[in-house]
């Protein structure tokens, strides 16, 4: 039973996926397809100066490296600068999943089952919006977790505010065959890789001017 991808589950600071975000991810997708990197989230933070903040992982499942962060941060800023989506200047940060990365997509939940997630949702299910429980898969219809009372429950992805894997050995362990040497890479506290720092932290200002 084939199951529709879904980009747009946002994390903490969101509650919805703007039209300018669904319309970025449309632009950039296929350049990180053909370098072989698949988009998990994108979002648009700021006003002044918006800041394009991507994450993403390759397409056979193993972390990014910095360099592969410096490689799609040229070729997105090259598409970008072409379709010019935002108006005046922004900047461009890009980052891989990390270890307990969000899930935003029915393949991460499958990917991940048998591990730990908290998830939200912005119509409340069975009475609630909070959830943590073990990580079962994914219908056409949502994220299945199994909550510590041993009930299961679907978490419509139409409804999902935020849905992150929790940080447990278990999850490291399982995460460890997929990271680089660690001369190659360069980690954030929470796990996620970011390109090379560059004055306060490693972001790309547009060429627009």
């Amino acid at each position: 039973m084939a199951i529709a991808a879904a980009f747009f589950v946002l994390d903490e600071d969101f509650s919805s996926a703007s039209g300018l975000e669904a319309r970025i991810a449309a632009m950039i997708s296929p350049t990180l397809e053909d370098l072989g990197f698949e988009l998990v989230r994108l979002a648009v933070l700021g006003r002044e100066v918006p800041t394009v903040q991507i994450m993403a992982d390759r397409a056979d499942g193993s972390l990014i490296t910095v360099e592969d962060c410096e490689r799609i941060s040229h070729a997105v800023g090259a598409v970008l600068d072409v379709e010019d989506p935002i108006p005046g200047n922004w900047t461009l940060e890009v980052s891989s999943a990390g270890i307990d990365r969000p899930l935003t997509r029915p393949k991460d939940w499958e990917r991940f089952a048998g591990h730990l997630a908290k998830a939200e949702v912005m119509v409340p299910v069975n009475g609630r919006r909070r959830f943590s429980g073990i990580v079962l898969g994914a219908t056409e219809e949502g994220g299945r977790l199994r909550l510590d009372d041993g009930s299961e429950v679907v978490l419509p992805f139409r409804e999902l505010r935020k849905a992150r894997l929790i940080l447990t050995d278990e999850l490291i362990a399982a995460t460890r065959a997929l990271m680089v040497p660690e001369a190659e890479a360069v980690e954030g506290e929470d796990g996620e890789l970011a390109s090379k720092p560059a004055g306060k932290g490693r972001k790309t200002p547009s060429r627009r001017h």
